[in-house]
């Protein structure tokens, strides 16, 4: 099933959790990816400033796709967020 995330704290859970369902720590993802664990670390503590190529790698690491489509309008902006 799909899942939404409006913020980089949001991806980071997201990602957290799909590496929890993989039983793969920190540093595993970090190696599959090669990067390292404190990268992973941050990438879901959803700090900004994370490459893409580094996030598209730990996506596809995890078997997950970024789909992008319309906001609904009923959601909460963006300044309502942070």
């Amino acid at each position: 099933m799909a899942q939404m995330a409006r913020s980089p704290r949001q991806l980071g859970t997201l990602i957290q959790n799909a590496r929890l369902n993989r039983d793969l720590t920190q540093q595993a993802l970090a190696s599959m990816v090669g990067t390292g664990q404190k990268t992973v670390s941050r990438i879901e503590a959803g700090h900004p400033g994370t490459k893409l190529d580094t996030l598209f790698g730990i996506l596809a690491a995890l078997d997950l796709d970024l789909q992008l489509g319309p906001r609904n309008k009923g959601e909460p902006d963006l300044t309502e967020i942070f």
